[in-house]
């Protein structure tokens, strides 16, 4: 099964209230969906860089995801990888490899510790 694209804003807020997983390049969220299938989505901040550098971060995301979520994503769920600093210059394969480790953690349920809220937010 082709996993789809995330594309409202609400799918990408619920997926922050689920599964976090930090690796060097990148933070995958995985949340269940409701039996929607596989759906994916990216997010670059323009801390990261200049509209070049966030559209190769994101060519490169889509790629690890295609070649991933088909064999190792969590059915039934959304995930979304968030672009960290240094995720450009990281090899291809390494990231490729860390997808796959984070996919597994998520699977087995093994998160980083929920984020604390920013100091002045509401929630």
């Amino acid at each position: 099964m082709t996993p789809t694209v995330l594309t409202k804003r609400a799918d990408f807020l619920a997926a922050n209230r689920g599964l976090r997983v930090a690796r060097p390049g990148f933070v995958l969220l995985a949340r269940p969906n409701g039996g929607e299938g596989v759906r994916y989505g990216i997010t670059v901040t323009k801390k990261i860089g200049n509209a070049v550098v966030r559209n190769r971060m994101k060519r490169r995301f889509r790629e690890l995801l295609r070649g991933a979520l088909t064999d190792h994503g969590l059915p039934d769920h959304d995930h979304v990888l968030i672009g960290r600093e240094g995720g450009v210059e990281r090899d291809f394969a390494q990231m490729g490899e860390d997808l796959r480790i984070a996919l597994d953690r998520a699977t087995q349920g093994k998160g980083n510790r929920p984020r604390r809220p920013r100091k002045g937010s509401r929630r």
